[in-house]
């Protein structure tokens, strides 16, 4: 396998799961997460074989997560500015297609079990334990909301598979 192969392979899931823990331990996904993404799409997208048009259609599709999750960010208050872009970054390495549809499916399935699972949690005294831990007594307590970065890069993971990038590869 050759250098460029291993990092169409491991460069988006290694960066998801980055996001994902750093959403959990700060409730934050920080802009060199997204910067990241955007800069090893740039300098992969090349090998992959796409013309300018479909290279387009992946700029589009991320820059239309970014205008729906924006608009979700700025009316209705439900997503945090890192998880829009979070969004629009996955959407750039997706695509537009009907995987960028099953991200967004899978990432609101994840989403609704991770909030499940946080609201069953704080019915459950916090184990002494863990409670010297201002991570999880935030997630104990609901006090920010969810990190929703964790379903975001979950679903990203799941549909990452039958993506242009595993073609690219040859997988």
């Amino acid at each position: 396998m050759t250098v460029v192969n291993t990092l169409i392979l491991m460069a988006f899931p290694a960066i998801m799961i980055f996001a994902a823990v750093m959403d959990m331990f700060t409730m934050t996904i920080p802009n060199r997460i997204i910067l990241a993404l955007v800069g090893f799409f740039i300098v992969l997208v090349p090998f992959t074989g796409l013309g300018l048009a479909e290279i387009g259609m992946h700029v589009l599709a991320g820059v239309l997560m970014l205008a729906i999750t924006f608009l979700m960010y700025t009316f209705l208050g439900g997503i945090g500015g890192g998880d829009a872009k979070l969004v629009a970054a996955t959407g750039l390495w997706i695509g537009m297609n009907e995987t960028l549809f099953m991200y967004a499916l899978y990432a609101s399935i994840f989403g609704g079990l991770l909030t499940i699972a946080l609201l069953a949690m704080n019915k459950l005294p916090a184990p002494a334990f863990l409670v010297k831990h201002d991570w999880f007594v935030r997630l104990h307590e609901l006090k920010n909301g969810v990190p929703y970065g964790i379903a975001l890069a979950a679903g990203g993971l799941v549909v990452f598979p039958d993506t242009i990038w595993m073609k690219a590869i040859g997988v």
